[in-house]
């Protein structure tokens, strides 16, 4: 019991860290005669590849989810204006895509039917 309690727990950080990052490098652009938000890129692929990886390797959709709700939980943090006046998430394209790609990937790898457990249960044809 303890130890699913740290795993959650770790889960829930790990998808933290994942946003914290995603969220300062989401804003980084390279102009090569167009201007490529190389930051937002990586940062999608980053916290996809997150949640693809904990969805494919655990026996049930709770780590992806617990690791999504940390990440998405750290980037409506960061929206948030600071006391000083800052904020990290800018309201402006890419500041937008960040704020909403995340819940709908989460969405959609969570939401992902399992098709493991069909091929293991198939019967075995005997033709």
């Amino acid at each position: 019991m303890l130890s699913r309690i740290v795993s959650a727990v770790l889960l829930v950080l790990a998808g933290a860290v994942f946003g914290a990052i995603g969220t300062v490098a989401h804003q980084l652009t390279v102009t090569w005669g167009v201007p490529l938000p190389l930051g937002l890129i990586g940062a999608l692929l980053a916290f996809t590849a997150l949640l693809v990886g904990l969805r494919l390797l655990g026996h049930s959709r709770l780590p992806a989810l617990l690791a999504a709700l940390g990440a998405i939980a750290v980037i409506l943090l960061f929206t948030q204006q600071s006391a000083g006046g800052s904020v990290l998430i800018p309201n402006d394209l890419l500041g937008q895509i960040w704020l909403v790609a995340p819940i709908l990937i989460a969405a959609v790898v969570v939401a992902w039917p399992d098709v493991r457990g069909r091929r293991a249960s198939a019967p075995a044809s005997g033709v």
